[in-house]
């Protein structure tokens, strides 16, 4: 195959722009990429999930590193998460290799459900501010929940995240954030954030290596992405202070919204 013929710098222009995004708003690539890849490139359902989730993975881990180094994980959150997330993935995966990927059942159960989850993340991105304020009163007031149950909580979340993510992408970081601020309110928004971050690392390594292991992912296109997004991301990182965040939050919960509601209705 002549590489360089096949070589689509759309790519690299849609993954600088999606890089300067989530390095201005925090919001994971996944909500970004994977309706661009479907939408606008006519991408197939299933080779977009599992090409953006070793995007995912390969972007997220120098936010570990930042983390790691800022001494912002609680290894603890990390490993309840993963013990519900890695297996719920595999299974998953498991499922998604016995049916037939091309079918129309099987590309719409897959649409309808990134879009709808395209929808809650606008709805957590939009309200956030106020979501965490009262999770956090909320917290705080409730009565004491023991050690046992807030681990089991955790690996029911992680299992949620770890389905919704190997099929969509999408959910780690707005749903993950947002619960892991109600179970744990004692602890710093930029822990729970760190955390969630380096969780998100292997189980979006494993769900894109299985997605590769069933012919799933695209990888020119993956590299060709790589290629615009690393500098959209060091660029967005460092414009994040200069900019109205809220205002570009905003706009891009009303872009999720609209995008989803166009995946499950269209």
């Amino acid at each position: 195959m002549d590489l360089w013929n096949s070589f689509n710098p759309l790519f690299s222009i849609s993954g600088f722009f999606v890089g300067m995004l989530v390095g201005v708003t925090g919001v994971g690539g996944g909500s970004l990429m994977t309706p661009l890849l479907v939408l606008l490139f006519g991408v197939h359902p299933v080779t977009a999930v599992g090409t953006d989730l070793l995007y995912a993975a390969i972007t997220k881990t120098a936010g570990t590193a930042v983390h790691g180094r800022n001494k912002t994980i609680d290894w603890r959150i990390v490993g309840r998460l993963a013990a519900g997330s890695l297996p719920a993935a595999a299974v998953t995966l498991w499922l998604i290799s016995g049916i037939d990927r091309a079918s129309f059942t099987a590309v719409a159960f897959i649409t309808i459900t990134l879009g709808y989850t395209l929808i809650l993340t606008a709805f957590l991105l939009l309200f956030r501010h106020r979501i965490i304020e009262k999770l956090r009163r909320l917290g705080r007031n409730r009565p004491q929940v023991g050690p046992t149950t807030m681990a089991l909580l955790t690996v029911l979340l992680g299992l949620v995240i770890g389905v919704l993510v190997t099929l969509t992408s999408v959910g780690a970081g707005a749903l993950g954030v947002t619960v892991l601020l109600a179970l744990y309110p004692a602890l710093h928004v930029r822990e729970i954030v760190g955390s969630d971050i380096v969780h998100a690392v292997p189980l979006t390594l494993l769900a894109g290596m299985g997605y590769w292991m069933i012919g799933e992912v695209d990888w020119l296109m993956l590299g060709t992405l790589l290629i615009g997004s690393i500098p959209g991301i060091i660029i967005g990182s460092h414009l994040s202070p200069r900019l109205p965040e809220r205002l570009i939050s905003t706009l891009l919960a009303i872009t999720l919204g609209l995008v989803g509601s166009k995946l499950v209705f269209a």
